[in-house]
């Protein structure tokens, strides 16, 4: 990876739907070659997808959305939650973190019920010991 790669990594990062014509205008290149760019970067793995980025308020579908910092038993390995925090319902994101918590969990949940649910069986089958959860309200939109 150079330069230019790492630019044109930046510009998909804001807006991972620029056309290549536009890519390339802004990093000084052809548009075939910002696309055989982003090509390459898929291919070997440093793109590993594209995503959408919903905010919390507008999508009454999923009820809740909540960030879980969450704290491991002494007699629980990384391997062992991950393998089965990513079985329990309503997580989306799992990010194993330095600092005061072993992980956050990015999880929806319909109701507050649905929430406790969520809550009492991470500590139950994913060997959480303690966790702190925050509810989403709104997210600020990304210019």
């Amino acid at each position: 990876m150079d330069r230019l790669d790492r630019e044109i990594l930046g510009i998909l990062q804001e807006d991972a739907r620029i056309s290549y014509r536009d890519l390339g205008a802004r990093v000084g290149l052809s548009a075939n070659a910002a696309g055989d760019r982003v090509r390459r970067m898929r291919r070997d793995g440093v793109i590993r997808g594209f995503t959408v980025i919903i905010d919390p308020a507008a999508d009454t579908r999923s009820g809740l959305v909540v960030f879980i910092d969450v704290t491991l038993r002494l007699d629980t390995t990384n391997e062992e939650f991950e393998r089965s925090v990513l079985m329990l319902p309503g997580i989306t994101e799992v990010v194993h973190l330095t600092g005061g918590h072993d992980y956050l969990l990015r999880a929806t949940a319909a109701d507050p019920g649905a929430l406790d649910t969520l809550l009492r069986r991470l500590k139950r089958e994913a060997g959480v010991a303690h966790s702190t959860t925050r509810v989403a309200l709104r997210a600020a939109p990304k210019h």
